[in-house]
């Protein structure tokens, strides 16, 4: 059964805007990531039993883990190819912007959804009960 407001890849930025492969926009959004001295921890392409895929990069800056996920939409022709890489490509922007970000406010600030909690959890992924435990911790100043 079909979601009445489903998205669809169309609907979205970045619909068929190129032809680079979706590993040449990880690698473009990787040496982003290096640009600011991060270091690449990891990085993956993975689909669950339902059909949902999502491209994911795992990093370090300034001593902090992140972890950033972007999901593939599905299209309304299926062009799978093309979904990955309008995938790949948003991720790419999304980092991007996030980079510059983090030069004027620091890489904490700019990727706080993506920042490792201990728990192996990003920020994003927390239950407001958990984020409100873990952020005094998070936020503390050394030496205060």
């Amino acid at each position: 059964m079909k979601k009445q407001n489903q998205l669809h890849a169309e609907d979205l930025n970045f619909w068929q805007t190129s032809r680079s492969s979706p590993d040449e926009w990880i690698a473009r959004a990787r040496e982003q990531i290096k640009g600011l001295g991060g270091r690449i921890l990891a990085e993956a392409f993975g689909c669950d039993g339902d059909g949902r895929a999502a491209y994911i990069l795992g990093f370090e800056i300034a001593g902090d883990r992140f972890k950033t996920v972007w999901p593939v939409v599905k299209s309304k022709s299926g062009n799978a190819l093309a979904e990955k890489r309008q995938a790949a490509t948003t991720l790419y922007h999304v980092v991007k912007a996030k980079c510059l970000e983090a030069i004027v406010r620091g890489p904490r600030v700019a990727f706080a959804g993506d920042l490792l909690l201990p728990s192996g959890r990003t920020v994003a992924e927390t239950a407001d009960p958990e984020l409100a435990h873990a952020l005094p911790l998070m936020l503390a100043v050394p030496g205060a």
